[in-house]
């Protein structure tokens, strides 16, 4: 069965189109800057090959539209017409506490997801609009969608409530949410074959690295905490998000430059986190290099970066009575072989004995990163959450 995966963001749609259950990737391509100038299409073949294209592309719908066609193209396509496609699993970030598994998208489900907008505000609008542009395209071709909250419905009250007023969660639904579900569920259940132990036997701790970042405590395959909460601002500091920060802090800010409350969003969200302490950018490799050239607010960023994760894994150690295993994976913690070693320093009172030499120079490969007799494992596992999108897509379809 071909199964193509759309991931819709503001003004992009990733794609993919698998081959399933072998789940060999046949084509996957990028529509940018979608609404805007400059919009293009950047298409890769199973062979290698590489197709560009550049023009007007007004919405979502309409960049679906130019992915089906070059889909189906004689020369550049992978499909000999749209009745191969047999299903589309969509990537939804926020389904609230609505869902805590992946669903066949119906008018009800679309209808919840609808309801979830305020929860996800950025990003759950663009998914929809995915979601929207299949069911007018190829109303006839199954559609499911793949929560990034949905691995954390696991959690207890106690990790997801926040301290203010029980009934803002009752009226409002304000609590952790948690997001990279897709990312933490599948590098956990990978670790577990490659080491050949369950994951259900297992206390993992996960470290989603990339310019968003999340941290996920799972016990015994099941997650009970994760550093973002209600929105992806909370937790580490990430590329441009501030991370946790007190909220009398961000009043105080509020109140002094006299700002609106989507100034604030834009300010926490986009303009924090790396690139607001560093000065330098959001981009690890960039902040490096100026630290490394005496950039004192560069190495200061780093050290900020360095010492939230090492603090979230002594928590999450804390909060599951030790662990069995430490994952690193997303674009940084597969390949910052510098941001590894100086978050794995200092954690041998957990057992953890790191093995620098096996760190060193390894990018975006599999590989046990701790001694041999290390009690706590470390691990780089690339996260592949296409392919959790396709294969869960296509176990909803054939059953």
């Amino acid at each position: 069965m071909k199964v193509i995966v759309l991931n819709c963001g503001s003004s992009s749609i990733k794609y993919q189109l698998f081959d399933m259950p072998s789940a060999e990737v046949l084509a996957k391509g990028l529509v940018d800057k979608i609404g805007l100038k400059g919009a293009s299409i950047k298409h890769t073949k199973l062979n290698g090959d590489v197709l560009k294209l550049e023009g007007e592309i007004l919405d979502h719908q309409a960049g679906i539209e130019h992915v089906l066609a070059i889909l189906t193209h004689s020369e550049h396509g992978s499909l000999k017409n749209l009745s191969e496609l047999g299903a589309v699993g969509h990537r939804v970030v926020h389904a609230g506490e609505k869902y805590n598994g992946s669903v066949a998208i119906t008018n009800e489900v679309i209808k919840a997801l609808e309801e979830c907008v305020d929860l996800a505000p950025l990003h759950n609008p663009p998914n929809l609009e995915g979601i929207y542009a299949i069911t007018k395209l190829l109303p006839e071709v199954p559609q499911v969608g793949v929560f990034d909250t949905a691995f954390h419905q696991t959690m207890p009250e106690k990790a997801y409530l926040y301290g203010i007023p029980y009934s803002l969660y009752e009226k409002y639904k304000v609590r952790r949410y948690g997001f990279h579900g897709s990312s933490h569920r599948f590098v956990s259940k990978r670790a577990g074959e490659i080491l050949g132990m369950p994951m259900d036997e297992l206390k993992i701790i996960s470290c989603h690295l990339g310019n968003g970042a999340s941290i996920a405590a799972i016990d015994k395959g099941k997650s009970v905490d994760t550093s973002m909460g209600m929105t992806p601002v909370e937790g580490l500091v990430m590329g441009t998000r501030c991370g946790d920060v007190d909220a009398g802090a961000v009043l105080y800010i509020a109140d002094k430059e006299e700002t609106s409350i989507p100034f604030t969003n834009t300010l926490l969200n986009k303009h924090s986190g790396m690139l607001g302490l560093s000065g330098v950018s959001s981009d690890m490799r960039d902040i490096e290099t100026a630290a490394a050239e005496g950039n004192h607010r560069a190495q200061v960023a780093l050290d900020i970066y360095h010492y939230r994760i090492r603090k979230y894994i002594g928590a999450y150690a804390a909060a599951m009575g030790g662990a069995d295993l430490l994952i690193f994976t997303g674009g940084v913690g597969e390949n910052g072989w510098e941001t590894r070693q100086e978050c794995c320093m200092n954690l041998g009172f957990m057992g953890l004995d790191f093995d620098i030499e096996k760190n060193t120079k390894l990018r975006g490969k599999e590989a046990i990163i701790s001694k041999d007799n290390s009690r706590v494992k470390v691990m780089v596992v690339p996260t592949n959450e296409e392919l959790v999108i396709a294969q869960d897509t296509f176990e909803i379809v054939t059953t």
